[in-house]
């Protein structure tokens, strides 16, 4: 993933998601108790959720950007986009199934392994190193839609998200590039987010020294401009369970 290649694109601003948890006094902690244990108890029939709202487990299939690299101890974008759903009040996990380095066909042979069973939705976050390596957009049009094909034989629903080639591969190979996703994207009906990296791409301030890949900021702009797309994914999910 070469975010330095991709500079052209404009600069958006963006805002943190963050929460403290509350103190609560010891004395007023035990004598909560009692009323919390009668409420159980008065609704234990009651205490099921419903199919829809079960967790939706979610698996973040990508490269570099999903793994994290260069983070440290800081979450990734798999991490951060768990914190900030739960924080919106979703019941959702996140998986991450990020490998730094890997392409889309890479992403393909290991799909089984990374997409377990019980999966209800799949983000899709390949593409910028088989930009970066100039590879055919034909064989990366194949592998994604073999990866579409199976979450759709397998009812899982997705968010396809989007990648740019950088200009220095040529006029053509970027065109032929960007019409890879939201071609897949409608002949599979799935959720579609044109550019994964919008609103930091070219932006010093949301990239790590090295010039390649998302700093915190950068994660946190991400996450914001994602989410979205993600909430409708979660209404997928959802809809699905009722039918």
């Amino acid at each position: 993933m070469m975010i330095a290649m991709l500079g052209m694109f404009k600069r958006r601003q963006h805002s943190r998601v963050s929460s403290r948890p509350m103190s609560v006094p010891p004395v007023r902690r035990l004598a909560a108790l009692v009323p919390i244990a009668l409420s159980l108890t008065c609704s234990s029939s009651h205490s099921l959720p419903a199919a829809g709202d079960r967790p939706v487990k979610i698996v973040v299939l990508g490269d570099s950007l999903a793994a994290g690299f260069g983070l440290l101890w800081f979450p990734a974008f798999p991490e951060r986009l768990e914190q900030v759903l739960k924080q919106n009040g979703f019941a959702v996990t996140v998986k991450n199934a990020g490998v730094s380095g890997d392409t889309v066909s890479d992403g393909l042979a290991r799909l089984d392994k990374s997409v377990p069973e019980g999966t209800d939705a799949l983000i899709i976050e390949l593409g910028a190193n088989d930009a970066e390596h100039g590879t055919d957009p034909n064989v990366t049009r194949t592998a994604l839609a073999a990866i579409l094909q199976r979450m759709k034989e397998r009812h899982i629903q997705v968010l396809l998200t989007g990648m740019r080639a950088p200009a220095s591969k040529g006029e053509a190979y970027v065109r032929a590039f960007a019409a890879i996703y939201p071609s897949l994207a409608a002949r599979y009906s799935f959720v579609w987010y044109p550019f994964i990296l919008e609103g930091v791409a070219g932006n010093p301030a949301l990239i790590q020294p090295d010039g390649e890949h998302p700093n915190v900021e950068g994660v946190n702009v991400i996450v914001q401009h994602i989410l979205p797309r993600v909430e409708d994914l979660i209404a997928r999910v959802r809809a699905a369970r009722e039918h």
